[in-house]
């Protein structure tokens, strides 16, 4: 699989990453029976990178250290052949992981002696001496201006026990100032961000700055929350526990809509819309990788041959974009609910 690099860090990833939180967060697969299953759970994550994805994305928080503890069961005989991206920032082992709420945001702490404690943990659980790429979890305005985080960040680069660091935004789409933030003032390797064809801003903008700073983009969300795996239909209902849940009914019917009108990245062209989906993110440079939610084989299948189909060309970039601004035709409904997960 294609690989590329996150700025000028020298850590190179599969544009095709897997997000570790789809098998480590109850909340998460709490409707998912096969998820429940640690040894299938172990075995996608494995197969995953005998497909080529060597980019795999956790969080402390995920399943209370959970998240970073599966990648050592699953893949730490195979360390020197993957890029772990891991987060911090959040005080999750005051909560019990019973007591876990989806849609519940922890408190977040960047102190440098919290941060530095939250290294030595995520090295810990992760059995290794370096993570190649460790960013601020969904950091808001605060954090981003703590000049002493990421002072401690440049020692700990300086000190071998991180590669490279960023920010992640979020947890819901938007976040445009900080994004720019965090690039213009911090010399930051990565940034991760929610893009995709139904939703392309605030993207656009720090597409712009990332391609002035020099910084590698991560894509969360590419399929808009399933939308552009296009599995959808009016008689779709989603399980209580399921994030999707959250959002009103008009996301759904106007998604639909939407969909419809993209049948020309997929006729004819050799690429199904989930693959299309990722393929439109991947013609944009700034970007390194993306992470599609993986929680079974077919889906790595697919996604991983993604990069593999056809690529966007210039009139088919140009109509995609031209139907998101005009919002595909559909009056702009300002209640529409922009709850995304807090991967």
């Amino acid at each position: 699989m294609e690989q590329r690099t996150f700025g000028k860090s020298g850590v190179r990833a599969s544009v095709i990453g897997f997000g570790v939180w789809t098998v480590s967060t109850p909340w998460w697969y709490a409707s998912n029976e096969r998820l429940k299953d640690r040894a299938y759970c172990l075995s996608l994550l494995q197969k995953a990178l005998d497909r080529g994805v060597t980019l795999f994305d956790t969080a402390d928080t995920y399943g209370n250290g959970d998240g970073e503890r599966i990648l050592k069961e699953a893949l730490g005989h195979r360390r020197k052949e993957i890029c772990i991206s891991t987060k911090f920032g959040y005080v999750w082992k005051d909560t019990p992981l019973a007591e876990r709420k989806g849609q519940v945001e922890q408190p977040q702490n960047f102190d440098p002696d919290f941060v530095r404690r939250g290294l030595e943990g995520a090295l810990e659980r992760l059995g290794t001496d370096t993570i190649d790429l460790w960013m601020l979890h969904n950091a808001k305005m605060g954090a981003i201006e703590r000049d002493d985080t990421f002072a401690l960040l440049e020692r700990l680069k300086a000190e071998g026990k991180i590669r490279a660091y960023g920010v992640s935004l979020g947890p819901a789409i938007g976040w445009e100032p900080e994004g720019v933030r965090a690039m213009e003032k911090r010399r930051v390797d990565a940034l991760m961000m929610i893009y995709n064809m139904l939703e392309q801003n605030p993207g656009r903008r720090l597409i712009q700055v990332a391609s002035q700073r020099d910084c590698g983009l991560l894509v969360r969300v590419p399929h808009s929350s399933g939308m552009l795996e296009g599995a959808y239909s009016a008689d779709t209902k989603f399980d209580p526990t399921d994030h999707r849940a959250h959002r009103k009914r008009v996301w759904l019917e106007q998604g639909l809509k939407k969909i419809a009108q993209l049948g020309f990245v997929t006729e004819g062209r050799g690429r199904t819309l989930a693959q299309a989906a990722l393929q439109y993110i991947l013609a944009k440079p700034e970007i390194t990788s993306c992470l599609p939610n993986i929680y079974d084989e077919a889906q790595l299948e697919a996604f991983a041959a993604a990069p593999d189909t056809p690529k966007f060309d210039a009139a088919e970039l140009a109509r995609v974009d031209a139907l998101f601004d005009s919002n595909f035709g559909l009056p702009v409904d300002t209640s529409m609910d922009k709850v995304a997960v807090t991967a």
